[in-house]
Parts: C-alpha cells; sequence; structure tokens
C-alpha cells in the first residue's frame, strides 16, 4: 500500500515534527489541523489545512474539523472497489492513506484532583476516535498510527520499501487502533459511572449506601469492562515453570504498583509483586514514620518510630529471623541510617517514596541483588473509592477496597475492665497490622511494635500459639512528647495476655 497522503492530527506533539519532516522526504503530502498544522507549518513542513480540503472552517470552539466526507470519504474508500474510486473522483475527494491521530488527554485530564465535569467533558475526543476507527476498519488500504512509539518503525518499513507499506503492518496497526479507542471509551465511561466526583476504577459505581443491603445491586455494573496494559515482563510466574507478566490497569487512577518506579536490581517476579503488594498495603495504614517487612505476604514485622530509622530497627527486631528473603517498606526518604540497619540481611524488595542520593548510592554497592523501588507511600493520595480484583476458577471477585480505620465511636468494651488510653493507642496499631495478616491471624503488639505473628492457620488456637512462640523482645523506646510512651515491654517482664 503506497502512502502519497497522510492526515496527521496529535495532541502529544512528542516525535510529530522530525516523523512529518520524514514523510515530506518519501513524497508524502501532509494534511492537518489546528494547532498540530500550526507546528509543522513553523517547522518549515508544506502543510495544508483540513479546513482548505473541507470547505469549512474549524467551528464549535474546535469540537467540529475533522467531520465531514471529504476527509472520512477519503478515509474510508475501499481502493479495489471501482465504484468507491469512481465516487471519490465524482465529488473531488483525494485518498488519504496515512491517518495519525494521537486523542484529546482525558485519562491525563481527569486524574487531576481538582479537575471539573466541565473541563472532563472537553477532553472527550470525537473526531479522532472516528478517524482512528474509519483507517482501522479500511486497513486494507490505510495505515493508522496511535501513538508516537509507532513513528520509527513506520518510517523504517516506508524508507525499506520505497514509500509503502505492507498488509501485515496495517494489521498490526489496525489493531492497536480499535484497543487504544477501546481503551478511551472505557476511561470516560469509568469516569462518568463515578459521577465525576472522583476518578473510579472502571466497572465500580460510587460507593454510597455500602453495607446497606437493598443498595449492593447499585454498587456494581451488570457488565464489568476491565482494561490493563501490560507493564512489565516477569522472571516467571508462582514456579519457574510458568510464564507470567504485571499489567497497569488502564483508564482508573494511578496507585499502587502501578506507580513503582525501579531503581535498582534483578527483574521481577510473580511472587515479588504479590508480596510488595501487600507490604504497600500495610504501610499505607501509617500516617506515622513506620517500616514494615512482609514474607509471602504476611506481616513478620512493622514498627513506628521518631524516624523511619528508627522504625526499621524494632521492625527488624519483630522477626529477625523471616526478614531474611522478605520485603522491606519504610514510608519517609530512606536514608543511611536504614541502610545501615539492614546491612548484611538480604531482602528481596526495598521501597520507599523517596531516596537520600548517599543512602541509594550504597544499596547499589552493597546489595546488588535487592530490588530498590521509589513508590507513593502516602495513603491520602489514595482516591476515596478503590476497587479490588481477585480472579476465581471461571469469575472475577470484586470489593470496595478496605480502606477505613477504627472508628472510636462505634467501638464496645466487653471485658470486665475498660483498656486504658495506652491500650486503646496499642489495640489501634495491632489493629491496622492484623487487618493485613492472613485469617486465622493472631498478632501481638505494643502501641508501635510487632511482637508475635500467627497467621494462615486453620483455628485460632494455632495461630494463637504461633503467634506466641514467635515472640521476640522489644526493642525498647525513648519516651518522646510525640507519642507520649514511656518504653515497652522487655523480655523479662511479664506480658498481659
Amino acid at each position: 500500500m503506497k502512502v502519497r497522503r497522510a492526515l496527521i492530527s496529535v495532541h502529544d506533539k512528542t516525535g510529530i515534527v522530525a516523523f512529518a519532516q520524514a514523510l515530506t522526504a518519501l513524497g508524502v503530502e501532509t494534511l492537518s489541523t489546528g494547532g498540530t498544522a500550526k507546528l509543522l507549518r513553523e517547522a518549515g513542513i508544506p502543510v495544508k489545512d483540513v479546513s482548505e480540503v473541507t470547505g469549512f472552517p474549524e467551528m464549535l470552539d474546535g469540537r467540529v474539523k475533522t467531520l465531514h466526507p471529504r476527509i472520512h470519504g477519503g478515509i474510508l474508500a475501499r481502493r479495489d472497489v471501482p465504484a468507491h474510486l469512481a465516487a471519490l473522483e465524482k465529488h473531488g475527494i483525494a485518498p488519504i492513506d496515512l491517518v495519525v491521530v494521537a486523542l484529546y488527554p482525558f485519562e491525563q485530564t481527569v486524574a487531576r484532583a481538582d479537575v471539573t465535569r466541565a473541563e472532563a467533558i472537553e477532553q472527550i475526543d470525537v473526531g479522532g476516535p472516528a478517524m482512528l476507527r474509519a483507517a482501522a476498519k479500511n486497513h486494507a488500504s490505510v495505515a493508522v498510527v496511535t501513538a508516537s512509539s509507532q513513528y520509527q518503525s513506520v518510517l523504517a518499513e516506508l524508507r525499506a520499501s520505497g514509500g509503502s507499506l505492507g498488509e501485515a503492518t496495517c494489521y498490526r496497526l489496525a489493531q492497536e487502533a480499535f484497543r487504544r479507542t477501546a481503551q478511551y471509551d472505557a476511561a470516560i465511561a469509568a469516569y462518568l459511572a463515578s459521577a465525576g466526583d472522583s476518578v473510579s476504577v472502571p466497572g465500580l459505581a460510587p460507593l454510597d449506601g455500602a453495607g446497606e443491603a437493598g443498595a449492593r445491586d447499585e454498587m456494581f455494573p451488570a457488565v464489568l469492562r476491565f482494561d490493563a496494559e501490560r507493564a512489565l515482563p516477569l522472571r516467571y510466574g508462582e514456579n519457574p515453570h510458568q510464564t507470567a507478566a504485571f499489567y497497569r490497569q488502564v483508564g482508573g487512577p494511578s496507585v499502587g504498583l502501578g506507580c513503582m518506579k525501579q531503581l535498582h536490581g534483578p527483574e521481577l517476579g510473580y511472587n515479588n509483586l504479590l508480596d510488595f503488594s501487600a507490604a504497600l498495603s500495610l504501610l499505607l495504614e501509617f500516617e506515622e514514620p513506620a517500616a514494615v517487612v512482609i514474607k509471602h505476604t504476611n506481616p513478620c514485622g512493622a514498627a513506628l518510630g521518631d524516624t523511619v530509622g528508627a522504625a526499621i530497627v524494632r521492625a527488624k527486631a519483630s522477626d529477625p529471623v523471616s526478614i531474611y528473603g522478605g520485603i522491606v517498606g519504610v514510608n519517609r526518604a530512606l536514608d543511611g541510617t536504614v541502610v545501615e540497619a539492614l546491612a548484611g540481611i538480604f531482602v528481596e524488595i526495598l521501597f520507599a517514596p523517596a531516596y537520600a542520593p548517599d543512602a541509594l548510592e550504597e544499596l547499589k554497592r552493597t546489595k546488588k541483588k535487592c530490588r530498590v523501588f521509589e513508590v507513593p507511600c502516602d495513603r491520602t493520595t489514595l482516591p476515596p473509592r478503590l476497587a479490588e480484583y481477585r480472579s476465581v476458577l471461571g469469575g472475577l471477585l470484586v470489593q470496595s477496597a478496605d480502606l477505613a480505620d477504627l472508628d472510636p465511636a462505634a467501638l464496645r468494651t466487653v471485658s470486665k475492665r475498660a483498656p486504658t488510653d495506652d491500650e486503646r493507642r496499642a489495640l489501634r496499631f495491632a489493629w491496622r497490622v492484623a487487618k493485613h495478616a492472613k485469617s486465622n491471624a493472631i498478632v501481638l503488639t505494643t502501641a508501635d511494635q510487632v511482637v508475635g505473628v500467627g497467621a494462615g492457620q486453620m483455628n485460632r488456637v494455632e495461630a494463637g500459639s504461633s503467634a506466641s512462640r514467635r515472640r521476640t523482645p522489644c526493642v525498647r523506646r525513648t519516651r518522646s512528647s510525640r507519642s507520649g510512651t514511656g518504653s515497652t515491654w522487655s523480655p523479662g517482664r511479664a506480658r498481659p495476655p
């Protein structure tokens, strides 16, 4: 398929000037719209405005530009049907062989916390998806490009073949175009389903009335559409003979592992990400400086401190054996004190919201096999409505994420003695950790340090026995004005039941 005429209309203008220059060098005529045409013209590229072709100016604040028979006729005409070619000739319409469209940034717009409904609606592209779908439908005669990442491969083939693109290439590009428009529409549907108050995960309706039996059927749509893009190939699956990949959700809020950035270390595996997710979920429970340790998705260490350096010392002491090969995270910038506390200990993953430059360099030097990640660890950045998905045999379970903390007003004292204020603080800490241990689970803690965990047992007696056997000495904590607590239990002192 010879490319003689291209229509270019892109919101994301990354690399478009160089791409258009290369097309011009190959003898391709360029049509364009609005800001794209202006940019290309300023770069010295010969370009014809779409309004010259249609005979109509852009109108309605740019809402109508390319929705015209002289554009869509040029895209949709089949080159192998004489009647189609005759119709083009009769109406003076020149065929369009290449369509390059990058859609309005709807997903990026609605991801902003301060976006208004009016702003979101104006970022719903109409003409762009129409051109993409038209070109993709007629892929036997028209090539369609939807992203700057495709520019180089398309140019390479055009140059190698004297200005033509093969059938396989056009077919592949058409698949990508339909995937992109489906993704785009899913993001719009998800936003509208959330009533515009916030960006919800695709398919999850507002959770007003959650917990009321009469509202349950209204919480989730009759048909759930989920869109994700492959973000990372994994070393292997749960076992070495299995293959796996990590997919990042498209169209919903970018949270959790969707925001992770690897700074150091080898490739990830399936189990690494399961544990990483469990560790991040636990760490998000705490506003105070905190450190957590996860092993096989269960907490084996967690502690608070005046600094994350102090917290990691105490979290390590929660279970100094199980930390080996575990996942460790802190919720403040990781500095040299954390690196020092972990000296000589192998951990699979270490993560934090930021790193002191010298600490990161030391990690790269001393922990060659440790995967080091930067990821947001602030719970306040999570959207108010978030869904969790879990696959089961033959289906998918969906629930609202458990972001709730203890409600002091809802607590009832059922013991003969009411807890003291210090005991209430300890109970709240224990609650936040136990929430992330697999049932049956028993968690023993002080007000700010885990001292024993029994998780995943078939009955509570075994869970309690396991937690008791795992009790470790608490790291003494200096009294601080922030917490108002003194030193915690020491090994020789009796512990409350």
